[in-house]
Parts: C-alpha cells; sequence; structure tokens
C-alpha cells in the first residue's frame, strides 16, 4: 500500500496517491453529536442491563447467567469510548473527554491517567523491537527466547499460554495491576495519583455497597461481567497486533506508517461485533491517527478504498493467531512454540 506524499512529477497525474494525513483529516474531526448519542446508546442499556442483573441475583444466580455477557459486551464498548477520550479524540473539549474518561476508567477498573499514558507509549512505539515493554502484548525474538535459561523460557510459555493470555491475565491486569502503583512516586506522580485516586473512589463504591444492599450485587454480578469484559478486551488488543504476517523492527528501520498499515490488523467482525468493538477492529487506520474517533472509523475505511488493502483477520481465522508466541526475524513473522524445534535444530548446526 502506498499512501506517501507523492514526487513532484507524480503529483500533477491524476492517479497519484494521496497522502494519507490529507485522506484522513476530514475524519479527525469530534462530533458533540455522534459522541452524545454514542454515550447514550451504550450508557443507558448499561446501567439498564445491570439494574436487571442485580435485582435478578435476589431470585437466584440466573440472572448473572443470563446478562453478565451482555452487560460485559457494553463495558467492552464503553472503554472504547474511554479510550477515545484518553486519545482526546471523542469530544472536542479536551476537559470533557478526561472528565468522562475518569468516570468510565472507574467502572471499568481502570486508572484512566495512568492507563492514558502508557497507551500513548504503545501508539508511539507500536512494532519497535527496541522499545518493548510499555502498554503492548510481551513479544521476544526466537534468538531472545533460545537465549534464555530454561526457568525464563517455562515462564514465557506460561504467559504465551491462552488460558493465562485470556483469563487469568485480564483478571490480575484489570483487578490488581490496576491498584498497585509502581516506580518512584516523586518521578511518577500522576501515574500514582491516578492508581490511588480510583481505587479511592472504587473503596467508597464498595463501603456504600456494603452498608447499604450488602456486596452480593459486587460479588456474584459486577465481578463476573468485569471478567468476562476484561478477556475480551485483551482478545481485541492482542489480535490487533499478534498475528503471523504482523510488523516488527528495530529501531534504524521501525517506521511509524508502515507499523500502523502492516504491523496493525483488519479484524473484520460482523456488523453486531463491530458496533460492540467500537470498530476497533479497523486498528490499522486507528494507528495511522489516533485522533479519528471511533464513530468516524467506519466511514474512513469504507470512503477510502487505500485502506481496504489492510491485513484482514476473520473472526474464525483470528482464533488460530492464540498460538503465535515468537518473532522470527529471519522470516519476519510470528511463529508458535512447535516452530522452535527447527530453529533450535539450525542454531546447534
Amino acid at each position: 500500500m502506498s499512501l506517501s506524499a507523492p514526487s513532484r512529477a507524480s503529483a500533477a497525474s491524476p492517479t497519484a496517491p494521496r497522502p494519507w494525513r490529507e485522506i484522513i483529516a476530514p475524519y479527525a474531526k469530534p462530533s458533540g453529536r455522534h459522541a452524545t448519542t454514542q454515550l447514550l446508546n451504550t450508557g443507558l442499556p448499561f446501567l439498564v442491563v445491570m439494574a436487571a442483573l442485580f435485582c435478578g441475583l435476589d431470585h437466584g444466580i440466573w440472572a448473572t447467567l443470563l446478562l453478565a455477557l451482555p452487560a460485559a459486551a457494553l463495558v467492552v464498548r464503553l472503554f472504547i469510548i474511554q479510550h477515545d477520550c484518553g486519545h482526546h479524540s471523542f469530544f472536542k473539549s479536551r476537559r470533557a473527554n478526561d472528565l468522562l474518561g475518569g468516570v468510565i476508567g472507574v467502572l471499568t477498573l481502570t486508572p484512566y491517567n495512568f492507563w492514558r499514558r502508557s497507551h500513548a507509549l504503545h501508539h508511539a512505539t507500536s512494532g519497535n523491537l527496541d522499545r518493548r515493554g510499555i502498554g503492548d502484548v510481551n513479544t521476544l525474538t526466537v534468538r531472545e527466547y533460545l537465549s534464555r535459561p530454561a526457568w525464563q523460557r517455562l515462564t514465557y510459555r506460561l504467559y504465551r499460554h491462552p488460558l493465562v493470555m485470556f483469563g487469568v491475565g485480564p483478571a490480575y491486569q484489570f483487578f490488581i495491576r490496576h491498584r498497585i502503583p509502581t516506580g518512584n512516586p516523586l518521578r511518577y506522580t500522576q501515574n500514582w495519583l491516578s492508581i490511588l485516586g480510583t481505587n479511592a473512589v472504587l473503596a467508597a463504591i464498595i463501603g456504600t455497597l456494603d452498608l447499604t444492599v450488602g456486596l452480593r450485587p459486587l460479588l456474584l454480578g459486577y465481578m463476573p461481567v468485569m471478567l468476562i469484559a476484561a478477556s475480551i478486551g485483551v482478545w481485541l488488543f492482542y489480535i490487533q497486533h499478534q498475528f503471523e504476517n504482523t510488523y516488527w523492527a528495530t529501531e534504524t528501520d521501525w517506521n511509524f506508517d508502515t507499523a500502523a498499515l502492516e504491523g496493525c490488523s483488519y479484524y473484520d467482525l460482523p456488523r453486531v461485533l463491530h458496533w460492540i468493538s467500537g470498530h476497533i477492529g479497523l486498528h490499522h487506520l486507528h494507528h495511522l491517527s489516533s485522533k479519528i474517533p471511533n464513530y468516524r472509523l467506519r466511514d474512513c475505511f469504507e470512503q477510502n478504498p487505500e485502506f481496504r488493502r489492510a491485513k484482514r483477520l476473520s473472526l474464525l481465522g483470528s482464533f488460530g493467531c492464540a498460538r503465535l508466541a515468537v518473532w522470527d526475524e529471519h522470516e519476519r513473522k510470528l511463529i508458535p512454540f512447535r516452530h522452535l524445534r527447527r530453529r533450535r535444530g539450525e542454531s546447534r548446526s
């Protein structure tokens, strides 16, 4: 795909490709009307479903079994709104974005300012082998993996196992990791304030529930919803970058545009799942410009054929990506652990 600025010779040609910034510019503009509509068609159903779930718990656990999945889907959609607020792309007002993002961050158990900063680093370094480790899925190269001692290889294998990656991991991330500030509090003051502030609000909510209706709605209602939503969210984040022919490069060869267009997938989902996920499956567009609000991604994609030549993943085909584990620098693709036997043999010969 060529979306770079045309040369002077080609600029006069009517078929010369337009630079992607020119294509994207009309879509990278928040709309108060669209934002308010989306907030209402997500927030109100979420409140209704959660109220029905909490009331249903008085009559048995069936309410959780019936309503946990749709409630979790709405939590995912709320997180997408929070995500846009973090990029200051949901509303025109920076203050409105931060206020809404902070409120939703309590509902999603995500300290907003802490997450916003780490996610910005993810966008700035995605696909860069020399700047891994913040806001991304930990990925080793074949050479790095084979050079590790046995216990570190075992730890990495456990980390990449689907039951950990999409089960234990999301629960740890949202219920535990997001509660613990790390680093020097004087150097990372904003992160500490974000995490501890969110914890304080959550503690107040839990205390109020305990004194009024008890902790049953929290333990049997909201916690199962959040566990499901966390697993869905981690899967979406994983599949946006962890596919076979993704993009990784060292600092000297890394390019922002290439990382977006080749290192991010077009996750081609059924329409209802695109709605739930705020079209975040059009991830190559989102990484080209995080200023495009989620409610404009579909229009940008459908109205510009240049963006439809992305690396497409279907819902069914994406499940095979769960087995991918290490980056093969020679073949320039992600490979599963079972392919390492051949590489280990090559390294010994």
